[in-house]
């Protein structure tokens, strides 16, 4: 059985492409060389697969081959020519022409093209045949066969007729088959022709052949020889898309395209093994025969078979390994270009991490004026190198990774070489930059402890200057060891002083601002005038030990002076009262000598500026301190709690809740920071004026008020979270000793620590500039302190429903024993007879006066303060006063209402009785003040004059008369006020009984008695004379020419405003129809407004307020306000 497959032949001096991934892959990156190259992976025989002419397949003629009418049993003739054989087929004739010619065409593709080459052998089997059959078989298959004919043997039919029929006919016919053909009369002539090892049993051979089995092989074969035909154009389409692909600009999208080409590789590799699996089976059929039997002998068929599925087994074999090495240069470079946008990504990332870094270390000022804020400088700067520290690290590291890429033979190597480059510069830079302001910053400390060094020998010299006992000095043994002292000390100036200015200079240029150079001329003068100071008081010393001289008495005793060796503030007390005593003794101290009382006076004045440095540094210091401890709470705690990698350790009851446990602490950092501590340096050598910084920042000091209010519900937070994980871990970090609620505290203790330093200052700078500053920014921060003090207890108020900001400022707050007595019809009737008093708490609010009952307090801390539970409350627009009750000076009443309401408050003490009783009369007072500006504007419009009568008194209530109804109970009050007025008329006759709204601000200061609910009650004529003229608005009845430049013209029916009083019986009046002001004298006022009933400044249409000062028995005083009284 000899199976040749024609389409697996080998043609020599052809070759093929299956792919070409040499394309590029990207054009933003340049490719490697070898990738440029097309490999050739496949053999001739591949290529022969790809570009064989389309023929017919095995499959395709499957019935036309079963019918058996011409077989290839795989024989060769002596030549190699390659045998067809057709059998005895009787129907021969009745085949289709198109049968015929697929069969024979499809036969004659089989054999190789060499054996093609040297012809066919046909050997036609007609033994059984007739001659006319066998003349049409010929006919036909010399016009049908495709291929190059060498020999037709005829087996000519047996039967004597036909067999005499074919040699007679064959003659004459032999030129008409255009092919040589030989008659064989038996099959021993035809293996005269050809071998009988090469022939079939059929024909006497001993070739074993079975059609069928030779289908199956040819079919299996084909198959074969088409899969590997497509697994190679499989793989060339997809080294194409390979070679065409682009490579991304990101690493997610070439993460993606990796794992793409990943997948549709395995799927190749997949076919390749199918097609390798299918090729080792056929290859193993092929082989059966030799498996059965050692000895078999192939046809040469079989043969070239076997050696064609062996190629193609090999040169998929081949195909495999070329593009296992293709792809492991396409996944390497995929792999390097994810590997490249790691890097960029991460060098972006980095770049912007080091300009930040750049940008801060360009923006910080290692410029100090103290060694504290040196350090406190240098600790900024150490916090900023940690910082840049992580980004150094991360940046050489990226740099280092760079380098391993470039070592890796990375295709993108000129592009990453640049940017380890730009990496490792930048870092040079950054550390470079770090490196010199630390060296500057330490070398700027080293200068400022030196000169601090040298102003505290200064200022402890002048202290021992100060402390030296005037009376010690007058005997010659305390002055010679008073000079022993100072000889002492000055020994120590080497050790201590700077030496050469110049060479300071030279030393420390790199670090020398302007106002550095500025301190070290300061101490060097301050040496100066030190060294000039003990060089007078030696010559002085001097003198003294050199005669006896009678001790002076001492003024009065002086306290110890410690020893210089104590603490620090021990010893900064010790020193400031023992200085301040000093001072004292040397005024006091009867100094006969003129040079000698000059030289102390100008000492004193050096003590206290020395004295009041200290202060100022103590301020600067902690207040340096201050700031620092505030960042370091908002950055070691506020800013963690959105720290996600903390997240875990905060507790649920903490959660968003930073507001609430930090207040506005950063509010108050970002002023102290940006702001105040600037300020305050900038007074550095001037304490003395330091009020002014208070005072102008006295507004924003008010921020303390909410961090104060807030202050109970942070304790309480924090006190609910304090042991939770996330406030250790913090305070781990942090490495501080005292927990978070130390350092909320602070902004409380900062607050009350201004006004002690403020103090002391004021203390040493008596008769400076800046004393009033001083004792205004005291006075300013105690209010501030006060007003924090009452909000925390105004934010303790329950149970009152309306909103306190709306009730206007709170001005004071205090606890009282309260009794209440209600007015019933005219009489007076106790509600409830409360012999025992009520505790009340009050509020007193610029509109409204509340009253509260003061709960227990409990709890600990800041929930330890009490609580006030709302009682009642009065409104300031209805409320009126008597100074003193029932002869208790620590009593005073509160009532409205025309005294339906009467509140009888005492204090605690009398002062604080006067204290409350002052700040209601300043709230009484300011809102008569607007009513009456409130009443001028609505004035201020012409006003018809006021009907006039023959009356020659003159009314000065400034409201109209009230009616009828009320005549009777004003008759009954006459009496009243008449036995009042009496009692008045030797301490202000001027005021005595005057209506409410007729008093100015000035009167109401001097004789604060109002009251609002009575009815208003008419002057007698004897008390109009007296009491005529009053400020106020009065209608003018006659004309009259003003006589001077200062005076004033008035006309009949102007409407004018008598303002003050002033010398010479002289009054200050306004014409509010000219709005023109002069002055005008008191005798011609009373002719000018005589005939005038009533001036009807303050009243309305819809009711008129009145009242009357009066004086009760016990010489109390009542004070109102003006509800009813409407601009």
């Amino acid at each position: 059985m000899g199976i040749t497959c024609r389409s697996c032949e080998v043609q020599s001096g052809k070759s093929a492409e299956v792919w070409c991934p040499g394309a590029r892959m990207g054009q933003q990156q340049s490719v490697p060389e070898d990738l440029d190259q097309t490999p050739e992976v496949l053999s001739t025989t591949s290529d022969d697969i790809l570009q064989r002419e389309e023929g017919l397949l095995c499959a395709e003629i499957g019935s036309e081959l079963q019918k058996q009418f011409a077989i290839l049993p795989g024989g060769r003739g002596i030549n190699g020519s390659p045998i067809i054989v057709f059998p005895e087929f009787p129907a021969f004739g009745e085949l289709e022409e198109e049968e015929v010619q697929n069969v024979l065409s499809y036969l004659a593709s089989v054999p190789s093209v060499a054996a093609s080459g040297e012809g066919f052998i046909l050997v036609i089997d007609r033994r059984l045949d007739r001659w006319a059959a066998v003349r049409a078989t010929l006919l036909r298959i010399a016009g049908s066969f495709p291929g190059n004919l060498h020999l037709v043997l005829v087996l000519r039919p047996t039967t004597l007729l036909q067999r005499t029929l074919s040699d007679f006919l064959f003659k004459f016919n032999r030129d008409e088959f255009k092919m040589k053909v030989v008659m064989l009369s038996s099959v021993t002539e035809l293996h005269a022709y050809i071998d009988p090892g090469q022939l079939t049993t059929e024909l006497g051979g001993t070739q074993e052949y079975c059609h069928d089995s030779w289908i199956s092989h040819r079919t299996a074969i084909e198959a074969f020889a088409l899969m590997v035909k497509t697994t190679a154009q499989t793989l060339q389409a997809f080294g194409t898309e390979l070679a065409e692909t682009e490579l991304p600009n990101d690493a997610e999208a070439t993460t993606n395209l990796l794992h793409t080409h990943t997948l549709k590789k395995d799927k190749m590799k997949e076919d390749l093994q199918v097609a390798l699996s299918q090729g080792g089976r056929l290859l193993e059929c092929i082989n059966e025969p030799l498996q059965t039997d050692p000895e078999y002998s192939m046809t040469y068929d079989e043969l070239e078979n076997l050696a064609t599925v062996q190629r193609l087994l090999g040169q998929l074999d081949e195909t495999e390994a070329a593009f296992d090495d293709f792809w492991e240069r396409h996944r390497t470079k995929l792999e390097q270009c994810l590997q490249l946008r790691h890097f960029e990504h991460h060098f972006r990332e980095v770049r912007a991490q080091l300009d930040v870094t750049s940008e801060r270390l360009a923006g910080f000022s290692e410029v100090s004026v103290s060694p504290a804020h040196a350090e406190h400088v240098l600790r900024e700067l150490s916090g900023h190198e940690d910082k840049a520290c992580d980004a150094l690290d991360r940046a050489l590291s990226l740099a280092a990774e760079g380098d391993m890429l470039i070592e890796n033979s990375h295709y993108a190597e000129d592009s990453i070489r640049p940017k380890c480059s730009e990496l490792r510069g930048v870092c040079e830079e950054i550390s470079s930059t770090l490196r010199s302001k630390k060296s500057l910053l330490l070398r700027a400390m080293e200068l400022h402890n030196a000169l601090e060094k040298a102003s505290r020998w200064c200022e402890e010299g002048i202290f021992l200057l100060a402390s030296q006992s005037v009376d010690r000095c007058q005997s010659q043994d305390g002055a010679e060891a008073a000079l022993q002292e100072l000889e002492r000390y000055l020994d120590t100036a080497s050790l201590h002083t700077l030496a050469d200015r110049n060479a300071i200079c030279c030393q420390y240029e790199a670090t020398l601002t302007a106002q550095l150079r500025d301190q070290v001329e300061r101490v060097f003068q301050k040496q100066s005038s030190v060294q000039e100071m003990f060089e007078k008081r030696r010559v002085s010393l001097k003198k003294l030990a050199a005669k006896q001289t009678r001790p002076v008495q001492p003024v009065a005793p002086r306290p110890e002076v410690k020893s210089p060796l104590s603490s620090p503030n021990q010893q900064r007390k010790e020193r400031r009262y023992s200085a301040d005593n000093a001072i004292c003794k040397k005024v006091e101290s009867p100094i006969h000598n003129g040079g000698t009382r000059h030289a102390s006076l100008s000492e004193e004045e050096e003590n206290l500026a020395v004295l009041r440095r200290h202060v100022m540094n103590e301020l600067l210091e902690t207040e340096r301190a201050y700031v620092e401890e505030l960042l370091c709470v908002l950055e070691g705690y506020a800013a963690e709690m959105d720290n996600p990698a903390m997240a875990h350790l905060i507790p649920s009851t903490l959660l968003s809740k930073k507001d609430v446990l930090f207040g506005n602490m950063s509010e108050i950092y970002q002023f102290h920071k940006r702001t105040f501590l600037k300020e305050l340096e900038a007074y550095t050598d001037c304490p003395e004026l330091v009020g002014r910084c208070f005072l102008e920042r006295m507004k924003d000091l008010q921020i303390y008020e909410a961090y104060c209010q807030n202050k109970p519900r942070s304790e309480s937070l924090w006190r609910q979270c304090s042991d939770c994980a996330f406030f250790q871990e913090c305070q781990k970090k942090l490495e501080h000793k005292l927990g978070l609620d130390s350092y909320l505290l602070k902004p409380v203790q900062r607050i009350t620590k201004y006004q002690l330093l403020l103090k002391e200052l004021l203390k040493y700078s008596k008769g400076c500039d800046g004393c009033d500053d001083l004792q205004e920014a005291l006075s300013s921060i105690l209010g501030i302190l006060k007003a924090v003090n009452d909000s925390m207890h105004l934010i303790a108020i329950t149970g009152y429903e309306g909103n306190l900001s709306e009730l206007g400022r709170l001005l004071m707050q205090g606890s009282f024993s309260v009794w209440t007595e209600h007015k019933k019809g005219h009489a007076k009737v106790k509600d409830l007879a409360r012999f025992k008093p009520m505790q009340r708490h009050l509020f007193l609010h610029q509109k409204a006066l509340l009253f509260c009952k003061r709960r227990e307090e409990n709890g600990e801390g800041y929930e330890k303060a009490p609580s006030y539970s709302f009682k009642h409350s009065l409104s300031m627009s209805a409320v009126g006063i008597t100074e003193n009750a029932k002869g208790d000076n620590k009593k005073f009443e509160i009532w409205c209402n025309s005294r339906d309401e009467v509140f009888i408050a005492q204090a605690p003490t009398p002062e604080i009785k006067t204290a409350w009783v002052n700040e209601i009369r300043k709230v009484l007072t300011q809102q008569l003040q607007a009513c009456r500006d409130a009443s001028q504007q609505k004035s201020s419009d012409p006003v018809s004059p006021s009907p006039t009568s023959n009356n020659t008194s003159i009314s000065l209530s400034p409201f109209r008369s009230s009616s009828q109804k009320n005549q009777k109970k004003q008759e009954e009050k006459k009496v009243e006020a008449s036995t009042i007025s009496e009692v008045n008329s030797s301490s202000s006759p001027k005021h005595k009984g005057w209506n409410k709204a007729s008093l100015s601000v000035d009167a109401s200061e001097e004789n604060d008695g109002y009251s609002s609910g009575e009815d208003p009650m008419n002057s007698d004529p004897e008390d109009d004379i007296v009491k005529k003229l009053a400020p106020g608005k009065y209608t003018v009845v006659t004309d009259c020419e003003k006589a001077g430049p200062q005076e004033l013209s008035v006309k009949s029916g102007d409407m004018v405003q008598l303002i003050r009083e002033g010398e010479d019986g002289q009054w200050f009046v306004k014409n509010l129809r000219t709005s023109k002001e002069g002055w005008v004298a008191a005798a011609n006022l009373l002719s000018l407004i005589s005939e005038s009933k009533s001036s009807q400044s303050l009243s309305s249409s819809d009711g008129s307020v009145s009242g009357n000062l009066s004086t009760s028995s016990s010489c109390s005083e009542t004070y109102t306000s003006y509800s009813d009284i409407k601009p």
